[in-house]
């Protein structure tokens, strides 16, 4: 079995998706306090649950360059 070398955008989706999950831990335990019954946490938590969003974005960088770099390949060989 060989393994396939990695594809340009690789570690983007993969930084992405680790930034992800850190933000959405963040949203879960920011909004325990509400379920709970506890004071709640500082704003500055709450500007931690945006990475949901900002590991979105890198994961999507990082597919939009895997893309890129398929299209230049398709169109050396053709």
């Amino acid at each position: 079995m060989t393994a396939t070398p990695p594809a340009p955008g690789d570690g983007l989706v993969r930084a992405g998706g680790i930034v992800f999950i850190i933000g959405a831990v963040a949203t879960l335990i920011t909004m325990a306090p509400l379920f709970l019954g506890t004071d709640p946490f500082p704003p500055v938590a709450y500007g931690i649950c945006m990475l949901m969003g900002v590991g979105f974005a890198i994961s999507g960088a990082g597919v939009f360059r895997t893309i890129a770099a398929q299209r230049r390949a398709a169109k050396a060989v053709s």
